[in-house]
């Protein structure tokens, strides 16, 4: 599917439940010159296969170089067989390099991406590189200034929340996207959003987790101190059980954000004899 003048997606529904409206991968550029590749899809064949078919149906334009958002194998599994096919040389985070190279069995074939960094492609677009830790400590957003483009790989989801490591940083990656100009967020899973249809999701998930901030310190407030219990007063009472884990992580990195800013105290758990 062609989402603006520089920007293709090949769609999957890959059919996992914590990938709500399927997973992308996009790639940008000329078809007639020279694109670049976003993520590489899970390991599976059939992932890898629908990539290398969209890719022949672009007409194999040269591939400039293939960047990565982030470490995980949904990102990352196909990228040895698709760089097989392409030659392209691997632009990532600084800490994911040493993995890609294991996955590459190549050391000459990887390099760490700085922040800001511009890498110029077919059609003389130029994607840039935000390092935006949060989600994963290596994960990297791109924007594209010509068509306003925004790719938010798993720091913002198209039809769901995502999980978080490092909610600090999380929200420091927000705040820094919010800072360019995009009519048109394209997440690694979900729908693309266009911002005059759906408003401006990088802002509402930015809201949304300061207002579960505020969620949390209130449960404190109440007298609510254990993890499981705040994530079951604050979350829906029909939450589906198998993502209650990831409610109860996303209480956790809450928590931990609040210890380093000082805004809580943990008190060690005390024993003694009956």
């Amino acid at each position: 599917m062609k989402v603006s003048p520089h920007v293709y997606n090949m769609h999957i529904d890959d059919g996992s439940i914590y990938h709500p409206g399927g997973s992308n991968n996009f790639f940008v550029g000329d078809p007639a010159d020279e694109m670049i590749l976003i993520d590489t899809g899970d390991y599976e064949r059939a992932w890898t296969k629908a990539i290398l078919d969209y890719y022949v149906s672009l007409g194999s334009p040269k591939i400039t170089c293939i960047v990565i958002t982030h470490g995980h194998e949904d990102h990352t599994g196909g990228l040895d067989r698709i760089q097989e096919v392409t030659g392209a040389p691997i632009k990532c985070h600084p800490k994911l390099v040493e993995k890609i190279q294991k996955i590459l069995d190549d050391t000459s074939n990887t390099t760490a991406l700085k922040h800001r960094e511009i890498i110029t492609t077919g059609g003389n677009v130029q994607l840039q590189a935000l390092l935006t830790p949060g989600h994963e400590v290596d994960h990297v957003c791109y924007y594209l200034k010509e068509d306003k483009v925004m790719f938010t790989g798993d720091t913002v989801l198209g039809a769901s929340s995502t999980s978080v490591t490092d909610l600090s940083n999380y929200i420091k990656s927000l705040k820094l996207l919010t800072k360019f100009k995009f009519d048109i967020v394209c997440p690694a899973h979900g729908p693309v959003a266009i911002v005059k249809e759906k408003g401006n999701i990088v802002q509402r998930q930015l809201d949304h987790r300061l207002g579960r901030e505020q969620q949390v310190l209130k449960a404190l407030d109440q007298g609510i101190t254990d993890i499981e219990a705040i994530a079951k007063a604050i979350y829906p009472k029909n939450l589906k059980k198998n993502l209650r884990s990831s409610a109860e992580r996303n209480v956790r990195t809450h928590m931990k954000k609040l210890l380093k800013d000082e805004v809580v105290e943990e008190i060690s758990a005390k024993f003694q004899m009956k």
